[in-house]
């Protein structure tokens, strides 16, 4: 996808480009700095001391060398002084000539690491929400893949408030685990060896309750109507997930682009999309562009149903989903900073 963020180590990524949060001399150091250098190999060093180091909030690039990337950019990140040095500023100003440098030199995907938020002392959620929005920034205006690689997952930090209040509407949504009921063969299903007693299923259970007190109403038929064919049943098929879509973002008043781009989607599976009017999406692409269309419960559930979808109230992921959607809140690149945090799959490709 165009924008993602996962946990692991930088040096292993494949990518067009890593970007190394590294010190002013480019000439290595600790943390991520000193781990692509020791990856990279001799060659790295060599290359970098004719580059005559790089300013705080600049970037220069060099060869990968023996990480399984094409090119390596460098970028000095602030050191955190309290935040009133300019260092939001700075920071925001690596994320974004790291990435114009990578497109002027042709690449086409890009793995970050949280610059500063090492031993320069920035603090984590702070420089979480600086990556973020630069990265959102240029992909709004830009065509490339962009990872945030996260060392642990103990470096992620979402708003606590948004944290909170998701935590309570999934409290409130997610169904509680069935308590075990009272049974005349309680006792011996504790037993060693004991088959358990199984609870009835709720549809078992339908079976013999009423579904409502008034009485049901038999409708006397007349002639029967006379069987369709299967050919002409299947012609009368509705619109499908690509012609929906495709309705919608014209409805909007959005251009393709900026469609596929708010809803974090890589242009080629767009495109696929749009010349396939049989195209079955994955259900987070789907999702995504509800989020990028503005669309309510209903008309999301109306375009998952056409891929075959549908938001579930049973999956933590579908109801963090639901709960932005009844909150109005359509930034894709903060529903997927929400879905990291409680271990879900990201929306988009």
């Amino acid at each position: 996808m165009p924008f993602n963020i996962i946990t692991g180590d930088i040096t292993k990524i494949c990518a067009d480009a890593i970007v190394n949060a590294a010190n002013s001399s480019l000439l290595g150091g600790g943390g991520v700095d000193g781990a692509i250098h020791r990856a990279a190999g001799s060659g790295l060093l060599a290359e970098c001391r004719t580059l005559g180091g790089c300013k705080t909030g600049e970037a220069k690039i060099t060869g990968g060398y023996n990480l399984p990337c094409k090119h390596v950019i460098h970028t000095v990140g602030p050191v955190w002084q309290g935040g009133t040095n300019g260092e939001r500023e700075l920071l925001s100003a690596c994320y974004k000539n790291s990435l114009e440098l990578a497109a002027a030199n042709g690449c086409e995907s890009v793995a970050f690491p949280l610059i500063s938020s090492g031993i320069y002392g920035y603090p984590k959620d702070k420089a979480l929400q600086v990556a973020v929005n630069s990265i959102e920034k240029f992909l709004s205006q830009n065509d490339m893949t962009v990872t945030l690689v996260l060392y642990s997952k103990s470096a992620f930090h979402i708003d606590g408030r948004l944290f909170e209040g998701i935590n309570d509407f999934l409290d409130g949504n997610l169904p509680k685990p069935l308590k075990a009921k009272h049974s005349f063969f309680g006792a011996r299903s504790a037993k060693a060896g004991a088959v358990p007693i199984r609870e009835r299923s709720v549809l078992e259970e339908a079976e013999d309750t009423p579904m409502c007190d008034e009485p049901v109403l038999v409708q006397s038929c007349g002639a029967a109507a006379a069987p369709q064919s299967l050919d002409d049943f299947l012609k009368s098929r509705d619109e499908s997930f690509s012609q929906m879509l495709l309705r919608l973002i014209d409805q909007s008043g959005m251009t393709d682009v900026q469609a596929y781009r708010k809803a974090n989607i890589d242009r080629k599976l767009f495109s696929k999309i749009r010349s396939d009017v049989n195209y079955k999406p994955k259900k987070q692409t789907a999702l995504a562009f509800a989020i990028a269309l503005q669309l309510d419960l209903e008309q999301t559930q109306d375009l998952l149903a056409k891929a075959g979808y549908s938001l579930s109230d049973s999956l933590k992921g579908d109801l963090i989903i639901k709960y932005f959607i009844i909150n109005k809140q359509y930034d894709i690149f903060v529903i997927n900073q929400a879905l990291f945090a409680f271990d879900q799959s990201l929306i988009g490709c």
